[in-house]
């Protein structure tokens, strides 16, 4: 079908993948999530205003990944998509306190346009990430998998479970993203309907966690679920504005660039950058369990956004950095660099 309807990738520019390649990854994990909400899960308010919002992204993604909108389009779709669930779902970003150690402290009328800052910047991250196979999904699922155990350490065992059908739809995904021994090259992308997809429902588990009263999350847990796309995202952003150049800018300054400039291959670096997703949230979680004040943890994450910040700012520096992290490695595991997002 993606080749019929022309959703293919297409070799050009700064995209090194050798073969057109579908971009239905988000249209399929969307596809196959709506059919286990509507037709095996029962159905919410809450659910049905989170899938509109879904397939509202997936649809200008997919037009994206067709005819390159221009980023101030991606923006107004991804602002339609926050209010969606905020004035039709009711999920929004209403208390802040827990993040400065505080209790009751309401945004009251910035909880609106706080909650679509929110959704808007952690959706992009997940779309600046997304330039190596693998990458952003296995990100991704890590964090997801990791909202799922929260929900269950929480209680709510019903957003458990619609995270075990988004966790599942992923990892379909990623068995065809994959490279592995046996096939040196993704079958599928994500495309830009898949990243935004997936910093949806992040934003959205998130938002539900972190804002329900019977069933509180920190808000500070969320950035430590999800640091690699997070701190890559605000870091670059500060860095081309302080170049005059537009935030949405295409360039090799990723991270994922500087380890592929290191030496590491797509999987390699897909995997080490997952694994420090995943001791990370594990980590600040078990804090949270002991009481370490919050705003500590909120502070680690600032110095490590300013430890990122000061370490690439001489690229030179930042591969001898991952040059030294690195192995050789596995045979016939890596196939080289990748590099299709911006």
């Amino acid at each position: 079908m993606a080749r019929r309807l022309n959703l293919l990738d297409h070799p050009q520019g700064r995209k090194d993948h050798e073969h057109p390649t579908p971009v239905t990854g988000g249209l399929a994990i969307l596809v196959g999530c709506l059919v286990a909400f509507f037709f095996v899960q029962t159905s919410s308010q809450t659910l049905q205003a989170f899938c509109v919002a879904a397939v509202l992204l997936v649809a200008v993604g997919l037009y994206d990944d067709l005819h390159d909108l221009r980023w101030y389009w991606r923006v107004l779709a991804q602002s339609a998509a926050a209010l969606i669930i905020i004035f039709w779902g009711g999920v929004q970003v209403e208390q802040i306190g827990p993040v400065f150690g505080l209790g009751e402290m309401s945004l009251g009328w910035l909880s609106v346009p706080f909650t679509v800052f929110a959704t808007i910047g952690i959706v992009n991250a997940m779309n600046m990430i997304d330039g190596a196979d693998g990458l952003a999904g296995l990100l991704g699922l890590a964090a997801l998998a990791m909202l799922c155990a929260a929900s269950i350490y929480a209680g709510n065992e019903l957003l458990a479970m619609r995270l075990s059908v988004l966790c599942g739809a992923l990892a379909g995904f990623l068995a065809w993203n994959i490279r592995l021994p046996w096939r040196p090259r993704a079958k599928v992308f994500l495309g830009n309907a898949g990243s935004a997809l997936l910093g949806l429902v992040i934003a959205w588990v998130s938002f539900r966690l972190t804002q329900n009263p019977g069933h509180p999350v920190n808000p500070v847990l969320a950035l430590w679920l999800l640091p690699i796309p997070v701190m890559d995202c605000l870091v670059l952003i500060v860095r081309r504005l302080q170049e005059g150049r537009s935030p949405f800018s295409a360039g090799r300054d990723h991270i994922h660039h500087l380890m592929q400039d290191a030496g590491f291959g797509p999987t390699r670096a897909a995997l080490w950058l997952t694994v420090f997703s995943l001791l990370s949230g594990l980590l600040v979680g078990q804090a949270m369990r002991l009481d370490v004040p919050h705003p500590l943890l909120l502070a680690a994450f600032l110095l490590l956004c300013v430890g990122w910040y000061l370490l690439t700012r001489d690229r030179a520096r930042a591969v001898a950095f991952f040059r030294a992290l690195r192995r050789a490695p596995p045979q016939g595991l890596e196939t080289g660099p990748v590099d299709r997002q911006p």
